[in-house]
Protein backbone atom coordinates (compact mmCIF):
# COMPACT_ATOMS: atom_id res chain seq x y z
CA UNK A 1 0.00 0.00 0.00
CA UNK A 2 2.82 2.43 0.77
CA UNK A 3 3.96 2.53 -2.85
CA UNK A 4 0.57 3.98 -3.81
CA UNK A 5 0.91 7.06 -1.61
CA UNK A 6 1.30 10.25 -3.62
CA UNK A 7 2.42 13.66 -2.44
CA UNK A 8 0.07 15.52 -4.76
CA UNK A 9 -3.30 14.72 -6.31
CA UNK A 10 -3.33 13.10 -9.74
CA UNK A 11 -5.58 15.91 -10.99
CA UNK A 12 -4.63 19.20 -9.32
CA UNK A 13 -7.44 20.94 -7.46
CA UNK A 14 -8.98 23.88 -9.24
CA UNK A 15 -8.65 27.31 -7.67
CA UNK A 16 -12.39 27.19 -6.90
CA UNK A 17 -12.04 23.82 -5.15
CA UNK A 18 -9.12 25.08 -3.08
CA UNK A 19 -10.93 28.28 -2.18
CA UNK A 20 -14.07 26.41 -1.09
CA UNK A 21 -12.10 24.18 1.29
CA UNK A 22 -9.97 27.07 2.57
CA UNK A 23 -13.08 29.18 3.23
CA UNK A 24 -14.67 26.35 5.22
CA UNK A 25 -11.48 25.88 7.22
CA UNK A 26 -11.32 29.61 7.97
CA UNK A 27 -14.90 29.48 9.27
CA UNK A 28 -13.96 26.53 11.46
CA UNK A 29 -10.93 28.44 12.70
CA UNK A 30 -13.23 31.30 13.68
CA UNK A 31 -15.51 28.87 15.50
CA UNK A 32 -12.54 27.52 17.46
CA UNK A 33 -11.55 31.06 18.45
CA UNK A 34 -15.16 31.59 19.53
CA UNK A 35 -14.99 28.57 21.80
CA UNK A 36 -11.73 29.84 23.29
CA UNK A 37 -13.51 33.11 24.13
CA UNK A 38 -16.46 31.21 25.58
CA UNK A 39 -14.09 29.36 27.92
CA UNK A 40 -12.32 32.61 28.86
CA UNK A 41 -15.72 34.20 29.56
CA UNK A 42 -16.72 31.20 31.70
CA UNK A 43 -19.74 30.40 29.55
CA UNK A 44 -22.15 27.58 30.32
CA UNK A 45 -20.60 24.15 29.61
CA UNK A 46 -23.51 22.95 27.46
CA UNK A 47 -23.17 25.99 25.18
CA UNK A 48 -19.48 25.18 24.72
CA UNK A 49 -20.24 21.52 24.03
CA UNK A 50 -22.81 22.46 21.39
CA UNK A 51 -20.20 24.59 19.62
CA UNK A 52 -17.64 21.78 19.80
CA UNK A 53 -20.19 19.46 18.21
CA UNK A 54 -20.77 21.97 15.42
CA UNK A 55 -17.03 22.17 14.75
CA UNK A 56 -16.74 18.39 14.65
CA UNK A 57 -19.56 18.26 12.10
CA UNK A 58 -17.96 21.01 10.00
CA UNK A 59 -14.59 19.24 10.00
CA UNK A 60 -16.21 15.98 8.97
CA UNK A 61 -17.94 17.76 6.11
CA UNK A 62 -14.61 19.16 4.89
CA UNK A 63 -13.05 15.73 5.24
CA UNK A 64 -15.79 14.07 3.22
CA UNK A 65 -15.46 16.75 0.54
CA UNK A 66 -11.75 15.98 0.24
CA UNK A 67 -12.42 12.23 0.35
CA UNK A 68 -15.04 12.51 -2.38
CA UNK A 69 -12.62 14.34 -4.65
CA UNK A 70 -9.92 11.80 -3.83
CA UNK A 71 -12.23 8.92 -4.79
CA UNK A 72 -13.34 10.57 -8.03
CA UNK A 73 -9.86 11.54 -9.18
CA UNK A 74 -7.01 9.72 -7.43
CA UNK A 75 -8.70 6.39 -6.71
CA UNK A 76 -10.38 6.35 -10.11
CA UNK A 77 -7.01 6.94 -11.78
CA UNK A 78 -5.42 4.20 -9.67
CA UNK A 79 -8.13 1.71 -10.66
CA UNK A 80 -7.58 2.52 -14.34
CA UNK A 81 -3.80 2.15 -13.82
CA UNK A 82 -4.08 -1.24 -12.18
CA UNK A 83 -3.33 0.07 -8.67
CA UNK A 84 -6.94 0.13 -7.59
CA UNK A 85 -6.72 -2.35 -4.73
CA UNK A 86 -4.02 -0.35 -2.93
CA UNK A 87 -5.86 2.92 -3.49
CA UNK A 88 -9.16 1.53 -2.24
CA UNK A 89 -7.45 0.01 0.83
CA UNK A 90 -5.82 3.36 1.57
CA UNK A 91 -9.13 5.21 1.24
CA UNK A 92 -10.98 2.71 3.43
CA UNK A 93 -8.28 2.95 6.10
CA UNK A 94 -8.55 6.71 6.30
CA UNK A 95 -12.37 6.55 6.26
CA UNK A 96 -12.23 4.27 9.31
CA UNK A 97 -10.59 7.15 11.17
CA UNK A 98 -13.64 9.30 10.41
CA UNK A 99 -15.91 6.83 12.15
CA UNK A 100 -14.02 6.99 15.44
Amino acid sequence: MDEFLHEHPITPRTDAEKQQVVNRLKRIEGQVRGIQKMVEDDRYCVDILVQISAINAALKKVGFTVAERHAKHCVSHAVQSGEGEAAIDELLQVMKQFSK
